[in-house]
């Protein structure tokens, strides 16, 4: 096995480990973070009906034009109060913080800042 697929295989273990936690306090909606080189995405998920309730993306058209020229923690931030208030007008207004297998560093925790800021509490 070549160090890429160990390490594919470690990050997704650490990635199960953490959800299968978190799934396990279903009292709450999930809020899972996607973080690629250059967009972040974000989900509220209620795990147990299977659903996505709220979602914001980088990728989005109507953000693309506000975003254009911010440094990609600005853009996260931004993404994470998106979420905040889309999750809010859906009723959710506490969730567990799912960051995947991502440190919580940078742009994620750029992004949990701006979803606190705009009334998520986790």
């Amino acid at each position: 096995m070549t160090s890429t697929k160990k390490k594919h295989k470690a990050r997704r273990g650490k990635a199960t480990s953490l959800r299968k936690r978190l799934r396990a306090r279903s009292d709450r909606p999930r809020l899972s973070v996607f973080r690629s080189l250059t967009n972040i995405s974000v989900q509220v998920i209620d795990d147990l009906e299977g659903k996505t309730l709220a979602s914001a993306s980088s990728l989005e058209k109507d953000l693309k034009s506000s975003i254009a020229g911010m440094n990609k923690t600005d853009v996260a931030k931004k993404v994470g109060s998106l979420v905040g208030e889309r999750a809010k007008q859906a009723g959710v207004t506490q969730v567990s913080f799912d960051r995947g297998a991502y440190k919580y560093h940078g742009r994620i925790k750029a992004l949990a800042d701006g979803a606190r800021e705009a009334g998520l509490e986790f």
